[in-house]
């Protein structure tokens, strides 16, 4: 299973290298990292995605208290969150399949961001699962190039859970 960490750390150099060397040192993986400045001047928020079942997490967030600029870590896949993600992807696309890409960016909300000959770029911001729906329907086209950025959460403070609203959706 894979789990979204969310961890405080003071804004210091060395303080990613560090966390990442403990990540190295055991063997571990990490999916996805961002890394940004947090609510408080001299904070840095990292969110993490890692694969791991619930013993492996607890050891990982152990051994992150023990590094002497965490503040806090937070285990937060199941806890209701807001979580975004930013890819920039490249599409071949002429002039005869240019207006079905630009309909298909729209039904994703999707901005085309850059427009050449051959081929067209979208910007997509949304939930880890949108991403990869958009590129699947893209694949028919050519991907050219895809930057993604790690995923970013935060919990949600009303507690509402909208996977779960979904999910009553979908059986309605």
């Amino acid at each position: 299973m894979k789990h979204t960490l969310s961890v405080l750390v003071e804004d210091e150099a060395g303080v990613l290298t560090r966390i990442a060397g403990l990540f190295a040192r055991r063997g571990f993986n990490i999916e996805s990292l961002a890394v940004g400045p947090a609510e408080q001047v001299g904070i840095s928020r990292i969110t993490m995605v890692v694969p791991g079942d619930e013993h492996i997490i607890e050891q990982l967030t152990k051994q992150l208290y023990k590094l002497i600029n965490v503040l806090k870590v937070q285990d937060i896949t199941t806890t209701p969150c807001v979580e975004r993600e930013l890819m920039l992807v490249k599409v071949n696309g002429n002039s005869s399949t240019r207006t079905e890409i630009i309909e298909l960016a729209q039904v994703f909300r999707a901005r085309v961001v850059d427009i050449a000959e051959d081929s067209l770029t979208l910007e997509v911001v949304g939930d880890p699962g949108k991403m990869v729906a958009i590129v699947q329907v893209l694949g028919k086209f050519g991907i050219r190039e895809i930057a993604r950025t790690g995923k970013i959460a935060l919990t949600r403070e009303s507690g509402v859970n909208t996977e779960y609203l979904k999910s009553l959706e979908a059986k309605v």
